[in-house]
């Protein structure tokens, strides 16, 4: 379900593969039904199982001459998206492939031809083997294809967070993205973003932002590309913010909390007041420090080559730029960041007190840097 909702988020239309069908007792029809019920109503079949429940069992896809499958089809699509019905009418040619594929399957316990590894991954070219131990084991191949073998009894959301954190992180990096451990809220139609480790208070901030009228761009994971005239544009992901009971306590967000981000883990999943789903321009870069000595309560800029050192610190999985020859990419959108935006130090209590000190904080410096406008 969470990875559903982020896909709604972005607008990507999803397929289900659904298999087993020669099992005694399968049903093409109540899987349909329970998918309509769960996650979507808005949703076509694209064939048909013949013989279900039989060893005889086959599948037969819809072709352009099944009539009523076709009326089917382009009166979903038409509910949904009037645009993408006229697209599809007008298409000359093949689909483009799929933007990213998430099958469950079995993967490989090594892969032959690993030239880098660790304790619990493996990498050789375009592949890259990821085993979460008690949980699940990754194959995350040419920044497009996710294979997931799980351990047997691992809880469906206990699986849902690492494919939505760090094993789409280093699909990312196959792809040769800016990964940053960071989240983002959109503030006068360009991106803010708040960078630290886990616990640092990025999805905190992202979210008492958004009880002030400032749209969530992206939570825990965001992906910074460089455009064709060498500025940074982030890349929004659709997702829900992952925050603590206490948190959502304090922030009053107790209608918005969803299920639990892992099982028997006070974390919750929270929907925000309002989301973007269009890239958008990278503004300013919050990395949050702890306001404690030598650092001082409030916001800097530091020097030009720790600005360069920051950011891939603040990579997501920064061991990987390395691992993955990421080094230069790095450092270039360092220097485009702080060229076009700017890198800043944003140092605060971690008392949840001092949240409106910080949120007047970064009003204030918004309107410095000419952000936002002044006030008069």
């Amino acid at each position: 379900r969470i990875l559903y909702r982020a896909l709604q988020r972005l607008g990507i239309p999803t397929l289900f593969f659904v298999n087993k069908i020669d099992r005694r007792g399968a049903n093409g029809e109540g899987a349909v039904r329970d998918i309509a019920e769960r996650l979507t109503p808005a949703i076509t079949t694209m064939g048909e199982a013949l013989g279900a429940g039989t060893r005889d069992a086959t599948a037969r896809s819809w072709s352009h001459e099944d009539a009523d499958a076709m009326d089917r089809l382009a009166e979903t699509l038409a509910d949904q998206d009037g645009s993408v019905l006229a697209a599809i009418l007008a298409a000359d040619g093949p689909v483009s492939p799929a933007w990213l594929t998430v099958r469950l399957g079995p993967v490989p316990t090594g892969l032959d031809n690993a030239n880098k590894s660790g304790p619990t991954w493996q990498m050789e070219d375009h592949r890259f083997l990821l085993s979460i131990p008690g949980i699940a084991h990754f194959l995350i191949e040419a920044g497009r294809d996710i294979t997931v073998d799980a351990v047997h009894g691992t809880p469906p959301e206990d699986i849902a967070i690492f494919v939505l954190g760090t094993v789409l992180g280093i699909l990312m990096h196959q792809r040769k993205h800016i990964v940053l451990h960071a989240s983002a809220v959109r503030v006068n139609g360009k991106a803010v973003l708040f960078c630290g480790p886990s616990g640092a208070g990025k999805s905190t901030i992202a979210a008492a932002l958004g009880t002030r009228g400032f749209d969530l761009v992206t939570d825990d994971l965001c992906v910074v590309t460089i455009d064709s005239s060498g500025a940074p544009v982030v890349q929004p992901d659709g997702r829900l913010l992952k925050l603590w009971a206490h948190t959502i306590e304090k922030l009053d967000l107790a209608a918005s909390r969803r299920q639990a981000v892992r099982h028997r883990i006070e974390k919750y999943y929270v929907e925000p007041s309002d989301a973007f789903s269009q890239p958008l321009p990278l503004a300013a870069l919050y990395v949050l420090r702890e306001a404690r000595p030598p650092h001082v309560a409030g916001i800097e800029r530091p020097n030009v080559v720790d600005a360069t050192l920051i950011l891939r610190r603040n990579a997501y999985r920064p061991l990987l730029v390395g691992r993955m020859g990421q080094g230069v990419s790095y450092f270039n959108a360092a220097v485009a960041i702080a060229r076009d935006a700017g890198i800043f130090h944003l140092t605060r209590g971690l008392d949840f007190a001092a949240m409106p000190e910080v949120l007047t904080w970064l009003g204030r410096h918004w309107s410095e840097i000419g952000l936002t406008e002044k006030a008069a």
